[in-house]
């Protein structure tokens, strides 16, 4: 009557959080379709599907690639979020960042070579369309 397998396993895709405590050194790579959240101490690499969230207490030395990111915490490498990185005021973020949108509070420390890869990619097709629409004038 009652069954404790899910009948249909794609119905319930929830993303999982991972958490790397505080007062937590981990070395390495780590690859993950879920969430991240940091508020340890990350030296390596970082690449996931989800969310990356720095708490206040939390650092990264490496890479990060992340659909997502929230910083409250130390960054120091390069970061490439796919969709929007927010910059909480307590952040310190050095290195190179590759993002499409991004938001950052006042007293943020950013001192990182920042590249918007989404707004280039709308104005070279406004251009493209311009150029289209001339040529045809």
């Amino acid at each position: 009557m009652f069954s404790n397998k899910d009948k249909n396993p794609q119905k319930s895709k929830t993303m999982e959080r991972n958490v790397i405590a505080k007062n937590t050194l981990m070395t390495g790579d780590i690859k993950s379709e879920g969430d991240f959240r940091i508020d340890g101490t990350l030296e390596g690499t970082l690449k996931t599907l989800g969310r990356v969230i720095i708490g206040v207490d939390g650092y990264i030395k490496g890479n990060v690639d992340a659909t997502n990111a929230d910083i409250e915490g130390k960054f120091s490498g390069q970061l490439q979020v796919s969709k929007t990185l927010t910059v909480k005021a307590t952040a310190n973020i050095s290195g190179d960042v590759v993002i499409s949108k991004l938001s950052v509070e006042p007293g943020a420390t950013f001192n990182a070579t920042c590249s918007m890869k989404g707004a280039v990619k709308e104005l070279n097709q406004s251009n493209e369309q311009k150029n289209k629409s001339e040529k045809t004038a």
